[in-house]
């Protein structure tokens, strides 16, 4: 397996609902291991998720988990994620599928300056997200 950067999502108790709402936008292979599944865990976490990994056509790799019991969720706006190509129709769709059902819009996606659409939004779960579509002078 070759070396790999992804990011790592971390969620207040509704990992398995982000991470699944994820795999319904993306499609690909969906893993989610619990705590209860390793043994051990503590009353009332034996549902939530340790660890999930959604692998989804064209390399996308995306991972979550809830927060262990005993350590704070702090969620912020310090880290995005950020989905860019070509694929003007499936970028499209993505983002229907992020900045809809409850999520918001802090850029809308439109033509930028630079010649390629672009938005950001924050999905229902809170998590930052940023399209980029190529504009036809930088598809190639």
């Amino acid at each position: 397996m070759a070396n790999r950067l992804n990011p790592y999502l971390s969620f207040d108790g509704n990992a398995r609902q982000a991470m699944e709402h994820y795999q319904r936008t993306f499609g690909g292979q969906l893993d989610l291991m619990t705590f209860g599944d390793m043994g051990g865990a503590e009353p009332g976490s034996e549902d939530k998720i340790m660890h999930g990994a959604l692998e989804a056509p064209g390399g996308l790799y995306l991972m979550g988990a809830d927060t262990p019991p005993g350590m704070e969720h702090r969620p912020g706006n310090t880290m995005a994620v950020s989905l860019s190509g070509d694929d003007a129709t499936e970028l499209r769709r993505w983002w229907e599928a992020l900045s809809g059902n409850g999520g918001s819009v802090t850029v809308p996606l439109e033509t930028q300056m630079w010649g390629d659409e672009f938005g950001m939004c924050v999905d229902r779960f809170g998590v930052m997200w940023m399209v980029n579509i190529a504009g036809p002078q930088n598809a190639a």
